[in-house]
């Protein structure tokens, strides 16, 4: 009798364990793209700037948001038991690595998330989506950076699969899910009510008669929306000890209008309306042709289903991208890191291809070639812009990016102290970060925006405009030398002659 039962549980957990398999397998591998050589690639100046932050709170324990030169604080709490675990809990021990396992991880989770997403469209058009996601160029490229975009983006995708499913079985505790998933999202970054409306805009007007299974409806939305309250407000807060954090946040909405408004002046990152489309489309830079037009035509053949069919999931999802796509495009505002907001509602609708192609007679080989192809070019594209020329600025990805000249820094800074120990490093320039990461630690490093009275040290670094009146105040010799710090911005070395 005993081994009828082992047997028969080991032929039910079989079939489950070879369902679950492939989702598995595609988590794994997106781990490993997310986690592989984190350390590579030189920190980018935004990077840089968001790990002295945490580097802060690790040093100090205290935290306070600033609503001008920083997102909210997610990415920092998030980062601290990562760091801790690592063994690093201070800014000088902490590494490229540590910071970067952070957004890798919860890029990780989006994978998953997006899976569960694409359920309605069934079993293998959903690890399809997964897959197309989980090698997504852009996706992966900015889960190996240590910004808010990624959070940001799993969290709105947790609310979403949050949502369904309190729509879908009436339960309340999936509202008070959404809305600390909602909290999380606002805590990372001021956009997050955009996602949000875009989301809110799309199934109102693609619910048609569909109401959802709670009975309590109003009271399950309340309990969402105090938890997402709840949730923001104690991370801005800084967990109650910080509460002008509060005002900030509520402040960081003025900082961006008079930033960003029609009035501001120029901020450098002005692009025209086809900018991500281009994104996702084919061009060749510098003799290297970046692309993703196979994945495009899937998405973009889903579109033309999605509202060709009745599918109030798929008409949703359609909507959203569209909108989420123009919103966008419509700021003249443009970083390539918000074109990840754009693959989730791109996969899916390259999963409905997939869906479609597989119902045709003899259907399933085409749907498995496309899919195929669509991934192949996909991951050929992710391991030249996230391994092979990660800090190349011909890469679209990399923007602005760090020099890879940057690394030399550090060594000179430690050659210079370790010759005259008395003496400080310092920078004299208008435009220095990540300069402030690689000299992490290191006693007696000052930052200038023009030259003391006393300018001479163990090591100058100067920028260009700022060398001349560097020279005037030096009353040693000095040898000079020229290190890139990103593209078109050079700085000269200075280094005392023995």
């Amino acid at each position: 009798m005993t081994n009828a039962l082992q047997w028969a549980n080991s032929t039910a957990v079989l079939p489950l364990f070879l369902r679950w398999l492939p989702l598995a397998l595609i988590a794994l591998g997106s781990l490993w793209l997310r986690t592989h050589e984190l350390g590579q690639r030189p920190m980018h100046a935004d990077e840089a700037n968001q790990g002295v932050k945490l580097g802060e709170l690790l040093d100090t324990g205290r935290y306070a948001f600033d609503p001008r030169d920083h997102h909210g604080p997610t990415l920092y709490y998030a980062a601290l038991p990562v760091a801790w675990l690592r063994g690093e809990r201070s800014l000088a021990t902490l590494t490229e690595t540590t910071v970067r396992l952070v957004p890798a991880i919860f890029g990780t989770v989006a994978v998953l998330l997006i899976a569960a997403l694409a359920a309605p469209l069934g079993r293998w058009p959903s690890l399809a989506a997964a897959l197309f996601f989980a090698v997504s160029p852009p996706v992966v490229y900015y889960a190996r950076d240590f910004i808010q975009e990624t959070l940001l983006l799993t969290f709105v995708l947790a609310v979403f699969l949050s949502v369904r499913t309190w729509w879908r079985t009436g339960l309340a505790r999936w509202a008070v899910v959404a809305g600390l998933c909602a909290g999380l999202a606002q805590a990372t970054k001021a956009s997050a009510p955009l996602f949000l409306a875009i989301a809110l805009g799309a199934l109102l007007l693609t619910r048609g008669d569909a109401r959802p299974a709670s009975r309590r409806p109003r009271r399950d939305l309340a309990a969402g929306v105090l938890a997402a309250l709840a949730t923001a407000a104690l991370l801005y807060s800084s967990f109650g000890t910080h509460f002008a954090g509060l005002r900030d946040a509520l402040g960081a909405y003025a900082h961006a209008a008079t930033r960003f408004g029609a009035d501001a002046a120029p901020t450098g990152h002005e692009k025209p309306w086809l900018y991500y489309l281009r994104l996702f489309g084919w061009w060749r830079e510098g003799g290297l042709v970046w692309h993703q037009v196979a994945f495009s035509f899937l998405a973009i053949a889903g579109l033309g289903a999605a509202l060709a069919q009745r599918d109030r999931f798929l008409r949703g999802v359609a909507l959203y991208t569209v909108l989420v796509v123009a919103a966008f495009s419509f700021f003249a505002y443009k970083t390539p890191w918000h074109a990840i907001h754009f693959v989730p509602g791109l996969t899916l609708l390259a999963a409905t291809t997939v869906a479609a192609l597989s119902r045709l007679p003899t259907g399933r080989l085409l749907a498995v070639a496309f899919a195929l192809i669509t991934v192949s070019t996909l991951f050929q594209q992710t391991g030249r812009s996230s391994f092979l020329r990660p800090a190349d600025q011909r890469n679209p990805y990399a923007y602005v990016h760090s020099s890879p000249d940057v690394r030399k820094f550090r060594p000179l800074a430690d050659a210079a102290l370790a010759r005259a120990p008395d003496q400080p490093v310092r920078v004299v320039a208008e435009e220095y970060w990540p300069l402030p990461w690689y000299f992490r630690g290191l006693p007696r490093v000052g930052f200038y925006a023009a030259p003391p009275d006393d300018c001479d040290g163990a090591l100058i670094v100067a920028s260009l405009a700022q060398a001349e009146a560097v020279r005037a105040k030096l009353s040693h010799t000095y040898r000079e030398s020229i290190l890139g710090l990103r593209p078109g911005v050079l700085l000269i070395v200075f280094t005392p002659e023995p």
